[in-house]
């Protein structure tokens, strides 16, 4: 947000893309998973299991069902709400009030970090294998100074 006007940050965010409201649907993640993934937010993706930290159904958790970006909304399994005709219906919550417990890990390409960043990044994959590379040569080193 450019502005500090209410009322140009309501229209910024009201008028901002489905591609934009991506980051409107980010949620802070527990203290194990910021520690494994090295990111302090992500995205969520249905079948991520989140908590509520906020609000009447506080502490409930499951995993999400569906995501509205154009809503900014996420509905959790389990959260309902009830209708004066005496319908439920999904009940979405705002990504900030939510923690992500646990990620669905089915997407690889989910987890690919960048380990430098400009023209000679590197993914994790070619970081992994080069580490290999360099414990096998290691390995060789040694046996030749032991013979």
């Amino acid at each position: 947000m450019v502005s500090k006007k209410p009322k140009k940050q309501r229209l910024e965010r009201h008028s901002a893309s489905l591609k934009e409201r991506k980051n409107f649907v980010k949620s802070h993640l527990s203290r194990e998973l910021r520690k494994e993934l090295g990111v302090r937010n992500i995205t969520v993706r249905k079948g991520d299991t989140l908590r509520v930290l906020a609000g009447e159904h506080k502490k409930h958790s499951g995993k999400a069902l569906s995501i509205e970006r154009k809503k900014a909304r996420i509905f959790i399994e389990g959260l309902k709400v009830k209708k004066s005709d005496g319908t439920e219906k999904p009940l979405g919550i705002n990504a900030s009030n939510l923690l992500v417990v646990d990620i669905d890990r089915s997407d690889e390409k989910r987890f690919r970090k960048k380990l430098k960043k400009g023209k000679n990044a590197v993914s994790e994959k070619q970081a992994v294998q080069k580490a290999k590379k360099e414990t096998v040569q290691a390995g060789k080193a040694q046996a030749k100074k032991a013979e």
